[in-house]
């Protein structure tokens, strides 16, 4: 719909095909204990990720149309179902979905380890280029040295918070284009 269609799409398939395997380890990892139960065939903190991610959807599109049908059996498929059941919105209920599914594909990028996809949008206070991703704040930080909050830190962004600056970006493109 407005550019960003496969890539969230894309991002959970790879994560669900992908990072859901435990991480292989060969020997010399050092001494463990003998263990009494086999570790779990998934990494669960994967799938409870996207099962957190497709509740969601379900809840945000459920609350606005009650009248939606089942959900696909294909979790992948939640944002293209999503988008049909609320394809009467108003444009402002269509761009709140938008956020919600952008700002679900930059938390799978960050999940896989693509931290990469934060530097792609400018700062909301000062408009540079120049976000990073702060993993133990779980938030985009701006480097420009200059962009300080009242307390002299740098200013620190929320995924949704950038989500929808871009979102926005894009609506606004989209309805001054038509």
């Amino acid at each position: 719909m407005l550019g960003d269609d496969n890539t969230t799409e894309h991002r959970l398939r790879l994560l669900q095909a992908e990072f859901t395997q435990h991480e292989r380890r060969g020997p010399g990892d050092g001494r463990t204990a003998t263990r009494t139960t086999s570790p779990a065939p998934l990494n669960i903190n994967v799938l409870d990720r996207i099962n957190a991610a497709v509740a969601e959807v379900v809840e945000h599109t459920r609350a606005a149309t009650p009248e939606a049908g089942p959900t696909p059996a294909d979790e992948t498929r939640i944002y293209d179902w999503s988008r049909q059941h609320t394809a009467h919105f108003q444009p402002e209920q269509q761009q709140a979905l938008e956020t919600l599914i952008y700002r679900q594909g930059l938390e799978h990028a960050i999940d896989m380890g693509d931290t990469s996809v934060i530097r792609k949008h400018p700062c909301p206070a000062c408009g540079c280029w120049g976000l990073l991703w702060r993993a133990a704040a779980h938030r985009a930080a701006c480097v420009n040295r200059y962009c300080v909050d009242d307390d002299g830190l740098s200013h620190s962004w929320q995924l949704k918070t950038l989500a929808h600056h871009h979102i926005a970006r894009q609506f606004a493109t989209k309805s001054s284009a038509t």
